[in-house]
């Protein structure tokens, strides 16, 4: 994959805000998102939707956190499953939706799929 030194300036400031956030979680679906989160330089507190066991006893645990920043893939499954998590949180937590976007100005669109983000790891 071709890499702009842009790219890279914007993924690290990225990364910067992402673990500025320190009275946040940030909510991935899976292991390999999580592992490609730390890969990158993130060092704050992840959450894999996984291995709550379900929709119910995720928000019941997670609704304790000021704010959650959800990092769902790009896909049919992750956009269902972050309007569902929006759904039942909105009103117990603040969900921030904000870095999603970032990331994807930040890698220029290729990135739709948290676990890519490992790809960059060579660069950070």
């Amino acid at each position: 994959m071709r890499v702009s030194e842009q790219e890279i300036q914007e993924l690290k400031n990225f990364v910067f805000l992402l673990n500025s956030k320190v009275d946040s979680a940030v909510i991935v679906e899976g292991k390999k998102d999580s592992a490609a989160l730390k890969k990158i330089g993130f060092s704050g507190k992840v959450l894999e939707f996984h291995k709550f066991g379900g929709l119910r006893k995720f928000v019941d645990l997670v609704s304790c956190y000021k704010s959650l920043i959800i990092l769902l893939d790009g896909d049919r499954k992750g956009r269902y499953l972050t309007a569902k998590i929006i759904e039942q949180l909105e009103r117990r937590t603040r969900i921030d939706l904000s870095f999603k976007k970032k990331l994807v100005s930040s890698t220029k669109g290729k990135i739709r799929f948290i676990e890519q983000l490992s790809c960059y790891e060579d660069f950070m």
